[in-house]
């Protein structure tokens, strides 16, 4: 759909008043122009909270704004706030005429308090909210009036449009599916009635639990496997369990016309995801729901990730925060809460509920990961190690994506010192993953450093720039073993790219340094150091740089008990 060109005009001033926030919050109270102002900047920059309450101070004073209605209706509805947007989204259409998001907010209100037939009408009458949108939700408002034949009727002219086509099926099946006739519904899952489905992990739920109550659990058991990995998360893990057992599924995706129609918000904010702006699809995670309060984990877990993409960080741990305990998804909830707390530099409380996590579900190799990794930003890597140890004990048996955890292990051994176990990680990793071009680069950079296997080192780093060329760390890492093995010459020019590539790294710019001075080219070399210490290097590295722009390379080298480049050159 659309974005509003409202949205992209409000951007657009909004850019060149990015930083002005606080002057503008400043000027609110000052009349009409500082709380547009404000909340314009406040829109910009995702600030719900902020922008519902400009926009609403700028509509005491020009109640008729058809642009400050639309958007503090977005604003509010961002917040979860409807009884809030819902009396805006009235007046819009009261007073200055039809708006898309108006009328949505205005139709889900009315679906909320169960008011189909007046759904209906409006629909007949022109309110229209979007050609999916308006079909589907006249499919399951007909449902909810006990109207099956014009349901169905209904479905069918949602299909018939061949952009709709799949969802006007999908909603069909699980209408069927409500109404008890699992056949019907296994016919449109299984592609029978007009081709195949490409099912979402929530679609391949459905026809599941559709299959085990036709007495089919061996058919649903073999769906689970051709849609699944085999690292089931507890959810489907429990379902397998369930059908392996012999037990019937409820059929529970869906229970009524009402999560129907929430269903349909939430398959339209699937489809815009990643397709429009984050705003705007959040505005459908939130109808859904708004229309079922009380079980919609899918549409909760969308809107807070969402709200994180959006850095609104406090919104996504609050939404997070509303997935149940008992819920089978509660521990990507939780997933979800720490990775928004670690991103807004609560980094100890992430911690935590990683920690907790893990305590109450130390079967679920994920958490383990994530706790890992947040222990490894700290620095903590025996903690971090221990995790990760934790997460291996759970595989059942290697696969390629399990590279990565060997990798992060890789990465706590060798800062733990631990070289040998270190390196078994790394080369596991890429027995994995042979040419995974992370891999490839840290191990090949770390026997640089040591001077071990240079040659071998070299073919790694080679690799790894051949699989991501435009990457500054790995080209670096190619200059500098080139630096390494004596061969200035070729150093160069690979060095010089990887400044191109990270101009502001310190470490990069002092390779450089380094690999200039040892082709003779010392002022240019005496430079790139001035610039690595002009960006912050760490103490022990800036204290280095001082020391050779003092004395030279070759005088610092012979203080470690290295030789001076000259000799290792003649040597080469």
């Amino acid at each position: 759909m659309k974005i509003p060109s409202l949205l992209r005009s409000a951007a657009a001033i909004a850019l060149a008043v990015s930083t002005a926030l606080p002057a503008a919050a400043q000027q609110a109270d000052r009349g009409l122009a500082g709380s547009y102002l404000a909340a314009r900047v406040a829109s910009f920059n995702n600030d719900f909270r902020a922008a519902a309450d400009y926009y609403t101070r700028a509509l005491v004073r020009d109640r008729d704004n058809a642009l400050l209605m639309e958007n503090a209706i977005l604003a509010f509805a961002g917040l979860a706030d409807f009884n809030a947007a819902v009396p805006i989204a009235r007046q819009m259409v009261d007073t200055v005429g039809e708006s898309q998001i108006a009328r949505l907010v205005l139709m889900s209100d009315q679906l909320s308090r169960q008011q189909y037939q007046e759904v209906l009408d409006g629909l007949a009458e022109g309110q229209t909210v979007g050609p999916l949108v308006d079909g589907l939700v006249r499919a399951w408002s007909e449902l909810a009036l006990g109207n099956m034949d014009n349901a169905v009727e209904s479905f069918d002219a949602a299909a018939d449009d061949t952009g709709l086509k799949a969802f006007g099926l999908y909603h069909k099946a699980l209408a069927f599916a409500v109404a008890g006739d699992f056949e019907a519904s296994d016919e449109i899952f299984s592609g029978r009635e007009a081709g195949p489905l490409r099912l979402t992990r929530r679609g391949v739920i459905a026809h599941v639990q559709v299959l085990s109550q036709l007495g089919r659990n061996a058919d649903a058991i073999e769906l689970m496997e051709k849609a699944f990995t085999r690292d089931l998360d507890p959810e489907l893990a429990a379902i397998r369990d369930q059908l392996e057992a012999d037990e019937t599924l409820a059929f529970d995706v869906i229970r009524s016309a009402d999560d129907g129609l929430a269903e349909v918000f939430l398959s339209v904010a699937g489809a815009l995801n990643g397709e429009t702006s984050d705003s705007y699809t959040l505005l459908y995670s939130r109808s859904s729901e708004y229309l079922r309060p009380d079980d919609n984990t899918e549409a909760l877990l969308l809107s807070a990730q969402l709200l994180d993409q959006m850095e609104q960080y406090e919104l996504a741990v609050r939404t997070y925060d509303r997935v149940q305990r008992s819920d089978p998804a509660f521990h990507a909830a939780e997933m979800g809460r720490a990775e928004a707390l670690r991103k807004d530099d609560k980094v100890e409380a992430a911690t935590e509920v990683l920690s907790q996590l893990a305590k109450a579900r130390p079967d679920i190799l994920g958490v383990h990961i994530a706790l890992g990794d947040v222990l490894r930003g700290q620095e903590k890597w025996k903690e971090s190690e221990e995790a990760y140890d934790k997460a291996i004990a759970l595989f059942e048996e290697d696969l390629e994506t399990h590279w990565i955890v060997y990798y992060a292990r890789g990465i706590t051994r060798e800062r733990l010192k631990t070289w040998d176990l270190a390196e078994t990680d790394f080369r596991k990793a890429l027995e994995l993953r042979p040419n995974q071009p992370q891999v490839l680069n840290y191990l090949g950079y770390s026997y640089v450093e040591m001077g071990e296997n240079l040659d071998e080192a070299l073919d790694m780093i080679e690799r790894a720039v051949a699989e991501r060329p435009d990457s500054g760390h790995i080209t670096d890492s190619l200059g500098w073993v080139l630096y390494r093995l004596g061969r200035y010459e070729e150093a160069v020019s690979h060095m010089e790219r990887a400044t191109e590539l990270l101009p502001v790294d310190p470490i990069v710019n002092d390779h450089l340094g380094d690999v200039y001075w040892a082709v003779g080219r010392q002022l240019e070399a005496q430079f790139q150091w001035k610039r690595a210490l002009s960006f912050d290097p760490e103490k022990e590295d800036a204290d280095r740089i001082r020391r050779k722009l003092e004395k030279g390379l070759d005088a610092v080298l012979s203080e470690e008990g290295a030789e001076p480049l000259a000799v290792v050159n003649d040597e080469g």
